[in-house]
C-alpha cells in the first residue's frame, strides 16, 4: 500500500511550528499533508498507524557515529550499525571517517555509500577527513570527497594540531560548502591522560587530563573559524571552559555550532571509579559542575545538537588493564532515552529536544529534508515518551555492548522508526 496515514499522534516540528495531535498522511515515500483534510479519511484506503498518545516528529539524525566498516567489521558493520540506529530513532547517521584506510578519498566514500544502500535501512552521510589518512600532514582532496557524497569533513579521533593546516582546512572547505567538524583537543596538554584531571585521578592512580586540553583547541579553532569565515562544527563538548567560548562566540555572531554526547549530560567521572573501562571515553567525563554547564548549554541554544559519538569495541579492547583500554562507547540505541532525561527533569521542552536531535543536525549539515514539510521524504520518529525500560545490552543490534548504562532504568523510547515512507524498525 502506497499511502500510510500516521494518526493521533502529537505531531511536534520545531521547523513548521506545528505541535499538536494530528495526522500525518505520506504517499509514495513522501509527506503529503499534516492534520485532518478530505485527503485523510477513511475512503483513502490508506493503512493506518496509529499514534495516539505517542509523539511524531522528523526523523532523528545523528551527526556523530562510527560504524567502523571498512576495516573494523568486527566491532560493527554498515548494516549492523544502521540496525542500531533504526532501534534507536534515528533515520540519518554520519559515518566519521577513521576508518581502515580513511575515509579519505573517492573509493572509501563510494564504499560506505553502496554498504549502506545494501543494508536499507537507514540514511547514511559520510564524513571526509581532513588530512589524508588522519594524520595531520596534508589535505585531503575535499573537491573530489564533495563530489563523491560526503556532507562534512573531519579529522575525528585526531586533533589538526598544525594551526596553519587547519587554517587552509577551512578556507578550503568554504569553497566546496563544506562543514567541518573539529575534534579539539591539544595532545600536549592531554599527553598520556586517561581521564579526567582531579581528585578522583588523583585517588585512582591515573594521569588525568585537564579541561584546558579540550578548550585551548576550541579558543584556538574559534579565531581561525574568525579568521577565516567558514561554518565551524565542534564536535563532543565536555567541559565548561569549551562552552564559555562556544557561547562567546555565538554572542559575537561566529559561525560555530557544536555538540554534546549524552554521556556528557548524564555521567560524571565517578563513573570510572570502579575501572570501569566502558566509561572510558575521549573526551573524558567531567565533573558535575561541567554536566551543568553542558546542561544549560543545550537549554539556551550554546550547543545546538545532541549526538551519540557511537563508538564500538570489542572486550578485546575494553576488557583490559583501564590505561590501556580504548575509548569510547556505544550510544545509538540509547541516545533518545537518555536525551528524554533532560526533558523529564525540566530542561527543555520537547520542541527543543526535538530541534537539538533533528531540525538543527538537518540544518548544519546542510541536508535539503528539513522537518515535516509537504512534499520532504517521510523521515519520521514516533516516540513513546512514558515507556519505561530497563537497558539490556544483550539485545542490542550494534554487535558491541560496551555500554555503561547497562541495567540503567528509563523512560521514553521510539517504537518506530520510517525512512522514506518505508518502516525500518516497529516495536513489536
Amino acid at each position: 500500500m502506497r499511502r500510510i496515514l500516521i494518526k493521533g499522534g502529537r505531531v511536534i516540528d520545531p521547523e513548521t511550528g506545528v505541535d499538536r495531535v494530528t495526522n500525518v498522511l505520506i504517499e509514495k515515500g513522501k509527506i503529503v499533508s499534516i492534520g485532518k483534510g478530505k485527503t485523510q479519511t477513511t475512503k483513502d484506503k490508506a493503512k493506518v498507524i496509529n499514534a495516539s498518545g505517542r509523539i511524531v516528529t522528523p526523523g532523528l539524525i545523528d551527526m556523530h557515529v562510527h560504524l567502523r566498516e571498512p576495516g573494523h567489521e568486527y566491532k560493527e558493520t554498515i548494516e549492523t550499525g544502521c540496525l542500531a540506529a533504526a532501534h534507536g530513532g534515528f533515520t540519518t547517521v554520519c559515518s566519521m571517517p577513521n576508518t581502515d584506510p580513511v575515509n579519505d578519498n573517492q573509493s572509501v566514500t563510494d564504499y560506505i555509500l553502496k554498504k549502506a544502500r545494501m543494508a536499507g535501512t537507514v540514511r547514511v552521510c559520510p564524513v571526509g577527513a581532513i588530512s589524508r589518512g588522519l594524520r595531520g600532514e596534508s589535505l585531503a582532496d575535499f573537491g573530489e570527497l564533495k563530489a563523491t557524497g560526503v556532507v562534512a569533513v573531519s579529522d575525528d579521533g585526531n586533533p589538526v594540531m598544525n594551526a596553519q593546516l587547519m587554517r587552509r582546512a577551512l578556507e578550503y572547505a568554504k569553497g566546496f560548502a563544506l562543514l567541518v567538524i573539529a575534534h579539539c583537543e591539544d595532545r600536549n596538554l592531554t599527553a598520556n591522560g586517561v581521564m579526567n584531571e582531579g581528585v578522583t585521578a588523583t585517588r585512582l592512580g591515573l594521569p588525568g587530563i585537564p579541561n584546558a586540553g579540550e578548550s585551548v583547541m576550541v579558543a584556538r579553532d574559534i579565531a581561525l573559524c574568525e579568521l577565516t569565515g567558514t561554518p565551524l562544527h565542534i564536535a563532543h563538548v565536555s567541559a565548561e571552559s569549551s562552552v564559555q567560548l562556544i557561547r562567546d562566540a555565538k554572542a559575537r555572531g561566529l559561525p560555530v555550532t557544536a555538540e554534546t554526547a549524552p554521556h556528557y549530560f548524564c555521567l560524571t567521572e565517578e563513573a570510572v571509579t570502579d575501572y570501569d573501562t566502558n566509561a572510558k571515553v575521549h573526551p573524558p567525563l567531567r565533573t558535575a559542575k561541567d554536566i551543568e554547564a553542558i546542561r544549560q548549554a543545550l537549554a539556551d541554544g550554546t550547543i545546538d545538537v545532541i549526538a551519540s559519538d557511537h563508538a564500538p569495541h570489542t572486550t578485546i579492547e575494553k576488557d583490559v588493564e583501564f590505561q590501556q583500554a580504548a575509548n569510547g562507547l556505544i550510544g545509538l540505541e540509547t541516545s533518545l532515552s537518555l536525551s528524554l532525561r533532560l526533558v523529564h527533569e525540566g530542561v527543555m521542552d520537547l520542541n527543543n529536544l526535538v530541534t537539538h536531535m533533528s531540525i538543527n543536525p538537518a540544518k548544519i549539515l546542510n541536508l535539503d529534508y528539513i522537518g515535516l514539510k509537504p512534499g520532504n521524504p517521510a523521515d519520521i520518529t514516533i516516540i513513546d515518551p512514558e515507556k519505561k525500560f530497563t537497558v539490556d545490552a544483550d539485545t542490542f543490534r550494534s554487535k558491541s555492548r560496551n555500554t555503561p548504562f547497562n541495567g540503567w532504568g528509563l523512560k521514553g523510547k521510539a517504537v518506530l522508526t520510517m525512512v522514506a515512507g518505508k518502516v525500518v524498525f516497529k516495536e513489536v
